[in-house]
């Protein structure tokens, strides 16, 4: 009776815990009991879910281990940029050192120049006065000063010289007294050697050859020259020309060349152009035409006149153009002429009988002017010309300088010769 009597009770107990859960239950719990072949399948598909679902988990592990991976790279790289700047500034480092231990050896080494030469003098038994600094520094600045006032003068007086004889400079230089000078190839033209040779002066008597030349060209041999007053009355040099007279135009142009006489010329002038001071114009015109860019004429005679000026390179251009007319360098070459009424004319070139190779030349001299001379020489086939304005020993200076200039002009042939041969 027991026994049947415990049995509900079992039954009720297995009915509790063996029964499935309800419809509830299943959704929202995983199936854990499925029967047959249905069953089955549930857990396949659940075990593929699972594994789906592991798959982006994984795949964010594996991308955050990547990640940290790469990090160590990254600060590696940095570490070794920093490594490698610290290494460049340590060597910067360095040489900072090295450069401040040479200008320190330097400075202890003058520091013990001195010392040493202070040594020397207290031994020597030599003391600095009080001063003698300042005294040395003005003995500096007064070096400084005159230095300074020789290259000014230097700089106003300029010199042309081709380079082949440049080692003649200094001594024609010093040796000559003229203020401008200009030595020039008569076929060429070329400069051989000048000093100032554009600086304007008083030409004196050289601006008569302006005045012949313009004579020559417009009168004949035989015209007949009326002789004013005006003309009688110039100052020396003069062939004492007499108003009361007529004289022919070849004897007055032949007095102008040869004995540089004023009252001819100035008698020439009138005949000309009426007055002095037109053909004074008439003279400016033509010295340019022939070369001569800053010469103005105010004067036939070229007595010292205010605004008259020309230049030695000018007076050297004149006369190379002059000496290609025939009749002009003629009269240039002759020593002395007699006139057609019976005085004779002396040639004052003196270089003519004192100058190897003179052909001809025109001198001129005023206060204001000093001595000028314009000439035309020729050695050995070579022509030069020479123009002096300002000197003080004009003969002297002319000897020198034509002797330069044909030394300039072997030299310039030898030069060409050796280049010829190479």
């Amino acid at each position: 009776m027991r026994r049947h009597s415990l049995l509900p009770f079992a039954f009720l107990l297995c009915t509790i815990f063996l029964l499935p859960p309800t419809a509830d239950v299943l959704g929202a719990q995983q199936p854990t009991v499925a029967k047959g072949k249905s069953g089955t399948a549930k857990k396949v598909s659940a075990a593929a879910a699972v594994k789906t679902a592991k798959k982006p988990a994984t795949a964010s592990l594996s991308k955050a281990a990547a990640t940290k991976s790469a990090r160590p790279t990254i600060a590696a790289k940095k570490q070794g940029s920093r490594t490698a700047a610290q290494s460049a500034a340590a060597k910067k480092s360095v040489a900072k050192q090295k450069t401040v231990g040479k200008v320190a050896s330097s400075s202890s080494a003058r520091t013990a120049a001195v010392t040493k030469q202070t040594k020397t003098k207290v031994k020597t038994g030599k003391r600095t006065a009080p001063g003698s600094s300042t005294a040395a520094r003005k003995r500096t600045v007064a070096k400084q000063a005159v230095v300074s006032r020789a290259q000014e003068r230097a700089s106003r007086v300029p010199v042309s010289i081709s380079p082949v004889a440049a080692g003649d400079l200094a001594p024609i230089e010093k040796q000559i007294s003229a203020r401008s000078v200009m030595v020039m190839d008569a076929e060429s033209g070329e400069s051989l050697f000048e000093k100032m040779a554009d600086n304007p002066r008083q030409p004196a008597s050289t601006i008569k050859i302006v005045t012949a030349m313009i004579a020559l060209k417009s009168l004949r041999n035989d015209d007949v020259i009326n002789v004013s007053r005006r003309a009688a009355d110039m100052p020396s040099s003069k062939i004492f020309l007499d108003p009361n007279r007529n004289y022919q135009a070849n004897d007055l142009i032949n007095a102008v060349l040869l004995a540089s006489a004023n009252d001819a010329s100035v008698a020439l002038a009138e005949k000309i152009a009426g007055s002095e001071d037109k053909f004074a114009t008439l003279m400016t015109l033509s010295a340019k035409m022939w070369g001569a860019k800053n010469t103005i004429c105010r004067t036939a005679s070229g007595l010292t006149a205010d605004g008259q000026q020309s230049t030695a390179r000018d007076l050297a251009n004149l006369f190379r153009f002059a000496m290609q007319h025939d009749e002009f360098s003629r009269r240039m070459r002759e020593r002395s002429i007699c006139t057609s009424y019976g005085k004779t004319l002396r040639n004052h070139n003196k270089a003519l009988w004192r100058l190897d190779g003179a052909v001809g030349g025109k001198t001129g001299y005023t206060i204001a002017a000093r001595q000028t001379y314009v000439g035309q020489f020729s050695r050995e086939g070579q022509t030069i010309v020479v123009a002096i304005m300002g000197s003080e020993s004009m003969w002297a200076d002319l000897e020198k300088l034509v002797d330069y200039g044909f030394r300039r002009k072997k030299q310039e042939q030898l030069a060409q010769v050796s280049l010829t041969k190479s």
